[in-house]
């Protein structure tokens, strides 16, 4: 069996270069970086490179550094920060650049989301080329479109993408430069860490070939194509790692101006409304499209049959419908690490429907929890007016499966970064700091998302409703900066300033605030020695340094263990734990009474959360989540594959006939409308009967093995209307409310639902179906028995129709839950139904009635079943008759899905419903042909009589 091979798609990979300038060697003489053409490490990991950074609160007098003379006298606010700071001592320095690890280090740990483009000086890597984004002025408009589309139609003709011809001696020395450097191949500093760690994890456990797709996460427009071809090998043969090139200027404008500008706020909700935003909309969107073509192109460009593609996060949700677009058949899967905001959030999107579509392309969509699931779900049927089920989309010719899969951490690999001789150093260095202090522990970006703001209120709040307790507690907050919020970190310094001129003194500092991120080492003892971790996130796909905190707290490295954890309710980590403190980041009183709780708790109560959140962490595993998710992925695309219209073979009229002849006991259960039919036109069906039809559905009535009903969503006395001359037919009408039994006479109907409730259930939506009416000329609400439609097709602006008819099965969906009733979106109307009663549970009882007569009556059993239909609401009663099938209670089924559609019937008729009529007109010839009867005086006479 070939081992799987895995696409990886993210847009930084884990991998970037570092150049050297002339005889400029490894700044770390006990592990130098080998030269580009030396061998390198076989499974290089993902590390964690720490910057060093000073302290940079604006409101505080900056210090004197320690190598430019000596230090003043520190303040107590100071003190702690230098005493966290990797430049503090000549030996902390030897330390940081340990933690620089090389390539293949085992103990490396990556333990946050860092997305924050950075241009790392260390690393010598060029400077961007892109220069200033066209102008945002609504006066330029015009302008600057035409020169985009110039630009555009340039790239097109290149092709591939490749640096601008140098315009003098300075840039031609510069690119002359970098075709000369040596370099090496380094960690990344930027992207998903979580994902990797996952994904390595997965790989050294099981066997599979696993590749990245991504930038190198600097401007390499510079880097002439003798360099790039040369780094395309390498990467290629010695990583297993595609490098997607693109201009500076479209990555600048798809990442700093469209993704972290625009989609990362919305997707927290936050709807962007500053001039930047507004400003480079339009633009950016245009760099957004061609940073996800390159990523599509590169895909195709690399994947062979059988190959699995994977694409992650928000950066990427245009690539699964551009790779779909070249590899219809292909296994692709999209996962969104960040939160899923809410329809209402998303419809602000200028692109809303193009991001949808493109997310659609993949066989499986996944995230983090069922909340943001169930948020695109919503969000796909208002603004796609697709039907959505709780297993995913269905779309026109395919369905999308969405799921949730959280995702974990790698145990083993903080485990083996614990066993780093620093980490217990730091442990005992800050538990003899901080001796007989309480600590409560925080690591945030700072930023307006993750609610370092809110927790510093709280926590002043705190401190001064529970006096006795500020005496002994200690926040230390790790603030890592990701970009310029000159009012936010003004906003942060006030409350820090305020707090440390309230409660600090010479002997005791209530918050230590650092804006750096800090060494592994150090992290890793803070989880260790923490009476608390304090997360106030105001919306996180998923926080994993709860998880991290959580497995630290197992006492091995240090005295203290089983912490609680404060955790805000708008993560993604709170719908995994279940044992936490939960707060509102919003409610201050709650937070501080919340910290009163965390650090008062008693042993044996911490013991028991600590306990039941450990137990979720080890089993919720990185490399769990990689694998469920690849299963998963794995089924749907197979399950897709069997729908695929392609895959559906044409129905066989002589194996049909062949198994017809033998059968003893046949039952045909037929949809009308589309199936035996066309659809109903603009003005409706005509309900005078159907020769042919009729006459062809007498014909197989005639034989007495045979029994059969007909399906419809029409009222039960338009079906009498229609079949009038059909006596003795069984009809099922309102897809399943209504059934008239086979050999019954008319009016003989049997009600399936409680009309009682269905007045009731109308009566509420019929003020829904009124207010959207009101406001859309043209539309109208037919009223049925046992459903509603709220039809549209004559409304002029279909496209302003279909979004409102959207919004009006949402809102049906959203509102009447608890009355079991659903609104589907279907051809220029909302359907209104209730969830308990379809064609297939009424095909089920029809069948059970059959089966019941036959055991009593002694005759046959069912051994011919076959069911035909064309929509959605026939792929029910395929399922049904299938699994008879499987379980081999009928012997000879046949599904039959009319049209060319995914579907789940075994065979297809591509001629419509003349094809159809064509073969139940064989079938009945054969009947007259083989059966000695009197068809003047058949049984089916009889029984229609009552003889």
């Amino acid at each position: 069996m070939a081992t799987p091979h895995i696409h990886v798609a993210a847009l930084f990979q884990p991998y970037t270069l570092r150049f050297y300038d002339g005889d400029e060697q490894p700044s770390s003489p006990e592990a130098p970086p080998p030269p580009h053409n030396t061998s390198v490490p076989e499974l290089p990991s993902r590390l964690d490179v720490q910057r060093s950074s000073t302290i940079d609160l604006p409101t505080r007098p900056s210090t004197t550094s320690l190598f430019h003379g000596p230090t003043p006298p520190l303040t107590p606010t100071a003190a702690a920060q230098e005493f966290f700071s990797p430049l503090a001592t000549s030996e902390s320095l030897k330390s940081s650049r340990r933690h620089s690890r090389q390539l293949g280090d085992p103990r490396s740990l990556a333990r946050s989301e860092l997305d924050e483009l950075a241009r790392d000086p260390v690393y010598n890597q060029p400077r961007s080329r892109a220069g200033p984004l066209p102008s945002g002025s609504i006066l330029d408009f015009a302008k600057v479109h035409e020169q985009l589309k110039q630009d555009k139609l340039k790239e097109a003709k290149k092709k591939t993408y490749s640096p601008p011809q140098s315009r003098g001696s300075r840039n031609h020395s510069h690119e002359r430069g970098f075709e000369d450097k040596p370099w090496t191949v380094e960690p990344a500093l930027m992207g998903n860490e979580g994902l990797i760690n996952a994904l390595r994890s997965l790989a050294s456990e099981e066997s599979l070939e696993l590749s990245w797709i991504g930038t190198l996460g600097f401007p390499t427009e510079a880097l002439p194509a003798s360099a790039r071809e040369n780094i395309d090998d390498h990467m290629l043969n010695e990583y297993q790692s595609s490098v997607v090139y693109v201009s500076d200027k479209d990555f600048d404008g798809h990442y700093t101006h469209y993704s972290k500008t625009i989609l990362w706020p919305i997707f927290h909700y936050q709807v962007p409304d500053h001039p930047k935003s507004k400003a480079y909309e339009d633009h950016s969107w245009g760099f957004y499209e061609n940073v996800n073509q390159a990523f599509a192109d590169k895909i195709v460009e690399s994947y062979k049959r059988g190959d699995t593609i994977w694409v992650h996060d928000y950066h990427l949700l245009l690539v699964p419908g551009m790779v779909r677009k070249k590899l219809p058949d292909a296994s692709i899967g999209f996962f969104l690490h960040t939160a899923f905001p809410s329809s209402e959030i998303f419809r602000c999107l200028a692109t809303r429907k193009e991001l949808l579509e493109g997310m659609l392309g993949a066989n499986l969509v996944a995230f983090q929890t069922d909340e943001y699931a169930q948020h695109f779900l919503q969000t796909c049927s208002r603004i796609l007016t697709v039907e959505t089920t709780s297993e995913g989309v269905q779309l026109e010719d395919h369905f999308v499966n969405v799921t949730s899969a959280p995702i974990g951490i790698n145990p083993a690999a903080i485990d083996e970064s614990r066993e780093d001789p620093d980490v217990q150093k730091w442990i005992d260095d800050i538990g003899e700091r901080y001796k007989d202090k309480l600590l409560i522990v925080a690591r945030d970006k700072l930023d307006n998302v993750h609610g370092v703001r809110q927790k510093l209120l709280a926590y002043e709040l705190f401190l001064n409703k529970y006096p006795d307790l500020a005496r002994k507690t200690v926040l230390i907050q790790v603030a890592t900066s990701t970009s310029e919020q000159s009012e936010l970190i003004t906003t942060v310094s006030d409350i820090c300033s305020r707090i440390d001129n309230k409660y600090s003194s010479l002997v005791h500092q209530p918050l230590v605030f650092l804006k750096q991120d800090i060494e592994t080492s150090q992290y890793l003892a803070l989880m260790s020695v923490a009476d608390v971790l304090m997360i106030t996130a105001l919306r996180d796909g998923m926080n994993l340094t709860c998880h991290e905190y959580i497995y630290c707290q197992d006492g091995k490295a240090g005295s203290k263990k089983h912490g609680p954890l404060i955790l805000s309710e708008f993560t993604g980590s709170a719908a995994v734990f279940k044992d936490h403190l939960i707060i509102n980041p919003w409610d201050y009183q709650k937070m501080a009474d919340a910290i009163k709780i965390a650090l008062l708790m008693s042993d044996a109560e911490k013991e028991h959360r600590w306990r039941a959140m450990h137990s979720v962490i080890m089993e919720q595993t990185g490399a769990r989540w990689a694998r469920q998710l690849d299963k998963a992925l794995a089924k749907v695309h197979e399950e897709h594959n069997q729908r695929s219209s392609t895959s559906v073979p044409r129905l066989s009229t002589v194996a049909v006939s062949e198994k017809y002849k033998r059968a003893g006991n046949r039952v045909f259960i037929i949809d009308y409308e589309g199936t035996l039919a066309p659809h109903k036109t603009r003005e409706g069906i005509p309900l005078t009967s159907p020769t042919r039809v009729v006459d062809t559905l007498n014909d197989l009535m005639n034989d007495p093995k045979n029994t059969v009903y007909i399906m419809s969503g029409r009222k039960p006395e338009e079906l009498e209307s229609v079949f009038r001359t059909a006596n003795g037919l069984g009809l099922i009408a309102e897809n399943g409310c209504f059934v008239r039994s086979y050999g019954v006479p008319a009016n003989g109907w049997e009600v399936m639902v409680d009309m009682d409730d269905v007045e009731r259930w109308k009566d509420d939506v019929q003020a829904v179906l009124n207010y959207y009416h009101e406001r859309m000329e043209g539309s109208y609400i037919e009223e049925r028995h046992c459903s509603t439609l709220f039809r549209y097709e004559k409304v002029e602006d279909q496209e302003a129709a279909i979004r409102t008819g959207g919004d009006c099965a949402d809102q049906i969906n959203s509102g009447f839950q608890n009355m079991s009733i659903h609104a589907v979106p279907i051809n220029k109307a909302v359907l209104i139904e209730q969830v308990e009663f379809s064609k297939g549970t009424a095909a089920t009882n029809a069948y059970n009635t059959l089966k019941d007569k036959s055991s009593r009556g002694g005759s046959s059993p069912v051994d011919f079943l076959m069911v035909a239909g064309d929509d959605r609401e026939d792929e029910v009663v395929f399922r049904w008759a299938n699994q008879l099938g499987k379980d081999k209670e009928v012997r000879d089924v046949f599904t039959v899905s009319v049209g060319r559609r995914n579907t789940e019937a075994q065979a297809a008729v591509t001629q419509g419903s003349t094809g159809l009529l064509g073969v139940l007109q064989k079938l009945g010839k054969i009947s007259f042909d083989s059966a000695p009867v009197d068809y003047f005086n058949s049984p089916r006479k009889a029984r229609v009589s009552g003889q």
